[in-house]
């Protein structure tokens, strides 16, 4: 079983860092573990799209991962969730609003206005 199968069956952030050995901070990960598993996500995205995981030996596929969930980790030790906006409701929170539209009543329509 390669790495990618056995990260693929752990179930909390927790169990990858602790597979991984990456020391954390229990703090830091139980407000950002959503984003920083993301994050991590994005890493590897781009690795693959870098052919890395591709040419990589198991051991490089591992080394990898880690170096990949260090960085996620480290940019929500030095940054927030909020600040990071990963997630659409994040971004849609301070997304510029469309006005709202004027409504449109047509001149033909107050000719045909009928008095009771």
């Amino acid at each position: 079983m390669g790495i990618l199968d056995e990260l693929s069956r752990l179930s909390s952030a927790e169990d990858f860092f602790l597979h991984l050995d990456v020391s954390y901070d229990p703090a830091v990960v139980r407000v950002a573990r959503l984003h920083i598993m993301r994050r991590m996500g994005q890493y590897l995205r781009g690795s693959d799209v870098d052919g890395e995981l591709l040419a990589a030996d198991e051991a490089g596929v591992r080394a990898l991962c880690r170096s990949h969930l260090e960085q996620a980790y480290q940019d929500f030790v030095a940054s927030s969730p909020i600040a990071e906006r990963l997630f659409k409701v994040h971004r849609d929170a301070v997304a510029p609003k469309a006005p709202d539209a004027k409504p449109f009543v047509p001149l033909a329509a107050l000719g045909e206005v009928k008095a009771p």
